[in-house]
């Protein structure tokens, strides 16, 4: 596999003849780079103005590799050939070099250019480009690639040093003005090599012009700098933005990347320039900002070819669904600023934006139920969105580049209504679109006042967390958070939220359950235009009397686990589950026509047949449970034989007065209203491996937050198991 290296832009805030003047001392010989032992003119060729130069040198390197390896090799040292071209009035300088030993074995290809700064004629700028192809070295190919890209990186990082220090030698000589080239002018000479020794060579070294960096007139990256100082890095580092930021065509200033994404290594940064210059040559229109691709590159740890597939992915989700116009297109319903318990709060002492999530005090299912899986999703994202933004401004802000943000989670309040299963679906879904658009974008996760609860959330959520990302969370339980190494090493004292002990108002609702009145049905959910998925899970059903609404689950396996989820959106029912053998017919719906009724939503499904008898046909293996109008209710049943299971919900007629058998003055009244015949139901079913469900269970038992365990006894036998809860 061929290694290739891109420079940015790096610019010396020096005239380009001045500059030449230093890179010239480098040779013969160079002290500041020990491997680099000497070099010889072999050819030299200048024009008859003067303008141009031609100068071919061979160069020798003692590279730093194992004794081993250079026996195997029986060189001492690696030689290059390298090329400069010098035009004067162009005031350029290409230097072309590649590798003279084990040139069969291995090719190695440098080109570097000097120039001017295109918008500063008194700045020179310098690019440089490599190519490493190893096809063969004894069978240490890897070895030698490794030790081939240490020392090119090594070499790169040295050369912003090279070359300051000579342009500091030659102002200590007095020397800060080399004079332009104008055609009466004489070439500079250049300084004679000194013999090389005919030592053998060794092992390929990728450099022989090391790369530069910028010098920073002021440091930006001081978190104790000035306001003053900080405003005028920024204006600078602005200013550059926009010159080198203008076109498709533009190249990335080594000053830019230092200022806005932060030290990168050579080689991070060669992935970077690639991958954008990539972008920019196969997707037309808009490519994503330099800190959104570097984010990318940090997930897939500068593998270009990993980032580069999940990040057209990305692209095409976020195109697909006009997510670069979520913050403009998008307001939060009602329901979610009073009821979402989460919002950004200031900045930690790292200048990274904090947003506080109070998880522990958020009703997820009202959220759900109210919402949708679309709306919260969406919600999140814009949660995402406004992250970027802020880290934008952050950046500006503290002038130092800040690409990710802190989130503080409090638990206090979290327990086993948390672990609604269509609830925590829902939010694997959320993190499953998280993970995959918006990666290193979490700096750190502080997790408060963790309950004994929580470590149940955490193996429900946790694999579907990124390795990287898990490494950033920091967990504290109880008052833990308030002691050494707690919320003060991250915050700062003054922005605290009250409800943690801080003397800061924090404003973040205070959450709270949603009114089941704001709870919609699955067919209102869907005919809102804000799908980002392709499914909803929940289903609604009309439920009338004389026309209950049936479920078939289909079960192979014995042991299984049939769980449930349904609100009673209108009216009383009383919920059923049989088992058979036999296949029912293809399902019966009613239209409801028979009863003269007309419904904008929901459906009516008949499976039982009329002829069928109870206890031959099918039997029922849980007790009949009565569900009142507003009852949640959550269950299981691990199933004992394989074969046909069907869920129930049958119109709940009330009793007769206890005391008479007349009925009773508000049964009459109920009866002259049509609409009394009608029940509504939202639900959710899933079916599961027993092994794979039996933790759950155990945990939903252990504690009922606030819900009421039904007992309910099997009738057909005693080894089927059955869960239930309502929440009223």
């Amino acid at each position: 596999m061929v290694q290739k290296y891109q420079s940015p832009v790096r610019v010396y805030k020096h005239p380009f003849e001045l500059v030449m003047a230093a890179y010239e001392r480098r040779f013969p010989t160079c002290h500041l780079i020990p491997m680099f032992v000497a070099s010889d003119v072999v050819d030299e060729e200048t024009s008859e103005d003067g303008s141009t130069q031609r100068v071919e040198r061979r160069c020798a390197l003692d590279v730093d590799a194992p004794r081993l390896l250079k026996r195997i090799a029986g060189v001492d040292y690696v030689y290059f050939i390298q090329k400069n071209t010098l035009n004067r009035k162009e005031r350029t300088l290409h230097i072309e070099s590649h590798n003279e030993t084990f040139s069969n074995r291995v090719i190695i290809h440098e080109t570097c250019c000097y120039s001017v700064h295109p918008e500063n004629e008194d700045w020179t700028c310098f690019e440089q480009t490599a190519s490493l192809d190893i096809k063969s070295f004894f069978g240490f190919e890897s070895t030698v690639e490794k030790i081939a890209m240490k020392q090119y990186a090594s070499s790169i990082k040295k050369g912003k040093e090279i070359i300051e220090f000579y342009l500091k030698e030659l102002e200590d000589e007095g020397m800060t003005h080399v004079p332009r080239w104008t055609p009466s002018s004489l070439p500079l000479p250049l300084p004679r090599p000194t013999s090389l020794s005919t030592s053998p060579p060794l092992v390929p070294k990728l450099t022989v012009t090391p790369a530069v960096s910028i010098p920073l007139a002021t440091d930006a990256n001081d978190s104790t700098s000035q306001d003053t100082k900080q405003d005028s890095s920024a204006l600078q580092a602005d200013s550059l933005t926009e010159i080198l930021a203008g076109t498709p065509e533009d190249k990335l200033d080594a000053d830019y990347i230092k200022r806005y994404l932060g030290d990168l290594t050579p080689l991070q940064e060669s992935c970077l320039i690639r991958l954008r210059k990539w972008l920019q040559e196969t997707h037309k229109g808009k490519i994503p900002k330099d800190e959104h691709i570097l984010r990318f590159l940090r997930a897939r740890d500068f593998n270009m070819d990993k980032a580069r597939e999940i990040l057209c992915q990305s692209l095409t989700w976020r195109k697909q669904h006009q997510v670069d116009y979520l913050l403009e297109t998008w307001s939060s319903p009602q329901v979610l600023q009073d009821y979402y318990t989460g919002g950004w709060h200031h900045h930690d002492r790292d200048g990274r934006p904090l947003y506080i999530l109070r998880l522990g005090q958020m009703d997820t299912k009202g959220l759900v139920r109210a919402l949708g899986e679309e709306s919260l999703l969406r919600h999140v994202l814009s949660i995402n969105e406004e992250g970027l933004r802020r880290c934008e401004e952050n950046t500006k802000v503290f002038g130092r580049p800040i690409s990710c943000w802190t989130c503080l989670v409090d638990l206090e309040g979290l327990n086993m209504r948390h672990l609604w299963r269509p609830g925590v679906k829902a939010l694997l879904r959320i993190i499953e679109v998280v993970e995959a658009n918006y990666p290193e974008t979490l700096g750190r996760l502080l997790i408060l006042r963790a309950p004994r609860v929580f470590p149940v959330l955490w193996t429900l959520v946790s694999p579907f967390i990124d390795e990287n990302t898990r490494k950033k969370f920091l967990i504290y339980a109880g008052n833990d958070y308030q002691g050494p190494g707690g919320l003060v090493d991250y915050i700062d004292k003054e922005i605290i939220p009250d409800f943690l002990g801080g003397e800061c108002m924090c404003e973040v609702p205070e959450g709270g359950l949603v009114p089941k009145s704001m709870y919609r049905t699955a067919e209102e959910l869907e005919n809102e235009d804000v799908r980002l998925w392709t499914e909803t899970i929940y289903q609604s059903a009309s439920v009338f009397k004389g026309a209950p609404h049936e479920v078939l689950i289909e079960i192979i396996d014995a042991s299984s686990v049939i769980t449930w989820d349904f609100d009673m959106c209108k009216g009383d029912v009383v919920f059923n589950i049989y088992h058979s053998k036999r296949a029912p017919q293809p399902p019966r719906k009613d239209a409801m026509g028979a009863h003269g009724i007309t419904s904008p939503g929901g459906n009516n499904v008949q499976l039982i047949d009329k002829s069928w008898t109870l206890g031959q046909d099918y039997s029922m293996v849980e007790s009949p449970l009565t569900c009142k109008e507003g009852e949640s209710v959550q269950g299981s049943h691990i199933t004992r034989w394989p074969g046909f299971y069907i869920l129930q919900w049958k119109f709940h007629n009330m009793p007769a007065c206890s005391a008479t058998n007349l009925p009773r003055v508000d049964d009459v009244l109920a009866t002259l209203q049509v609409s009394s015949h009608k029940c509504k139901v939202m639900y959710y079913t899933e079916v599961l491996g027993s092994e794979d469900f039996r933790g759950s269970m155990t945990s939903l038992e252990s504690s009922h937050s606030g819900f009421s365990q039904l007992s309910a006894a099997t009738t057909s036998s005693s080894q089927s198991q059955s869960s239930s809860m309502i929440s009223r």
